[in-house]
């Protein structure tokens, strides 16, 4: 398949990768006072894993970031958690260029990042990445959506950042107020892109790419035009192990994603991400020559990303604790109109869905729907948040 690529590393041999990235992770294993010396990047799987839940304890005795040694930051991030990471401005920090060009985003493009810039990095992870690429960026953030239909429509927006399910409900409103817009091209990220709503954008004339990310360590992989899987980022290595070890699963199985950066600013050994997913075999027929995994396959733990946000079982535990009559609590997470959907059931004998709808925003940092049934009603399996999504 034609392409061209965002630098040459895309294209380098398994070899030539293996022996830079080897030298990159020496340098930061005596950045994190390491005392170990690998002689391939299979010797990774001898070294500890971080979990985030280490690493969010270790920040609350050495706070912000926990003792790790970082430097030549320009931001301070603050996620659910509450968890900080470090940002920087300088070059493509957050390694996004890469996917957004990837993407077909370039100098002629007007990016509509409708990611948000308050507290969490997406939004300036991804303005980094337009930058890379010499796009010009609208920073839109979340919300307002007759607005974001004004100004793409005023400033000839191109392509949209933000994600999966946002640019949907722009081009609806857009379809209500009467405006063509321009917009031809996404780059998502922040939840799954299900595969009829690519379809939806397809239609409607737009091609749409996704890019797998987090807070702590940035671009980690993403689509090409082939859409075969996602390609790892050129600045990390990825590990697939069994959930809960730091064992590397054989090949081709579904395992936890452990992701080592090589951004000396921020040096992260063996950070868990408590993703699922599966590394694939052979080169994109795109010619980018990088491993590729199989994209998101669900959570190691009962983690779900609703909407782009985390929800996380000590927060559903949390909601429980703050109502004496609450006996129990279960959050599911579905679709509806290709939009996420949680509805949080709580088992109660005080039908009072407005004041716990109130604590589930505070605590889950999302709206849902809240549903009251009676005490002894909920299923004794042991979850409290259960994704009803298809992912096929």
């Amino acid at each position: 398949m034609a392409d061209t690529y965002f630098d040459d590393l895309e294209t380098r041999s398994a070899d030539a990768r293996e022996a830079a990235q080897l030298a990159a992770l020496q340098e930061q294993l005596v950045r994190t006072n390491v005392n170990e010396t690998l002689s391939s990047l299979a010797d990774l799987a001898k070294l500890p894993v971080l979990r985030k839940s280490d690493l969010t304890e270790a920040q609350k005795a050495k706070p912000p970031f926990g003792g790790i040694n970082v430097q030549n930051i320009t931001h301070v991030f603050q996620s659910p958690g509450p968890i900080y990471e470090p940002g920087g401005s300088g070059g493509d920090w957050f390694r996004m260029g890469r996917f957004l060009h990837a993407a077909g985003l370039g100098a002629d493009d007007i990016v509509q990042n409708c990611f948000g810039y308050h507290l969490t990095p997406a939004g300036h992870m991804f303005e980094s990445g337009a930058r890379a690429v010499g796009a010009k960026v609208l920073p839109a953030g979340v919300g307002q959506t007759e607005l974001q239909v004004t100004a793409a429509r005023d400033v000839g927006t191109t392509a949209y950042a933000g994600t999966p399910d946002y640019l949907k409900i722009i081009l609806e409103k857009a379809d209500e107020m009467g405006v063509t817009l321009n917009i031809t091209k996404a780059a998502v990220g922040g939840g799954a892109l299900f595969p009829s709503l690519r379809q939806y954008y397809i239609d409607r004339g737009i091609s749409c790419l996704q890019c797998y990310a987090t807070a702590d360590v940035g671009n980690i992989a993403y689509e090409s035009a082939a859409m075969e899987g996602m390609i790892l980022d050129e600045g990390v290595i990825v590990e697939i192990v069994t959930p809960g070890t730091g064992t590397p699963v054989a090949e081709g199985e579904v395992g936890e994603v452990v992701v080592t950066t090589l951004n000396p600013d921020y040096p992260l050994i063996r950070f868990a991400t408590g993703d699922l997913s599966a590394f694939m075999t052979g080169p994109s027929p795109c010619g980018r020559s990088n491993r590729r995994i199989k994209g998101w396959m669900g959570r190691a733990d009962q983690t779900t990303k609703i909407k782009g946000m985390f929800v996380r079982p000590e927060q559903v535990a949390a909601l429980v604790a703050h109502h004496d009559e609450i006996t129990k609590a279960r959050v599911v997470a579905s679709r509806t109109g290709e939009q996420d959907v949680m509805t949080v059931h709580i088992e109660s004998p005080q039908d009072d869905a407005k004041a716990y709808g109130q604590s589930v925003a505070q605590l889950l940092k999302l709206k849902g729907q809240v549903v009251v049934v009676a005490p002894g009603t909920l299923p004794k399996d042991g979850l409290v948040i259960e994704d009803q999504r298809s992912y096929d």
